[in-house]
């Protein structure tokens, strides 16, 4: 990808794909269960096509974006798309030391992901 920004901005598209999925699992294994019957439905279909289309754009970046630097933002991304996730969506709360360190996490990551 010739654009840090639209490197960045597939990066956080295909982060949202893969957490989306990983709310539709979450919400229908609860309800269904972790059954053979839970995995024939459509909502298991939702699941794959939405990993699946992940994956491709994953790969996309793998292709084209050194594998370090694209694995740091992935791992930002997906800390905080996890965590607005369970804050807005799933009610979740966490204390100021678990946000101190999901921060740290973040930072981390952005360090990696951002040094030239």
């Amino acid at each position: 990808m010739d654009s840090p920004l639209l490197t960045r901005l597939a990066i956080v598209v295909v982060q949202l794909l893969f957490t989306t999925g990983d709310l539709i699992a979450r919400a229908n294994l609860r309800t269904a269960g972790f059954t053979a019957s839970a995995f024939w439905s459509l909502w298991f279909l939702v699941y794959l096509t939405t990993r699946s289309l992940a994956t491709v754009g994953q790969l996309y970046i793998f292709a084209n974006v050194e594998l370090g630097k694209s694995m740091a933002m992935f791992g930002a991304v997906a800390i905080v798309l996890s965590n607005l996730a369970g804050l807005l969506l799933l009610q979740e709360r966490l204390t100021r030391f678990e946000y101190g360190g999901v921060s740290l996490a973040v930072l981390a990551f952005l360090i990696l992901a951002l040094a030239r």
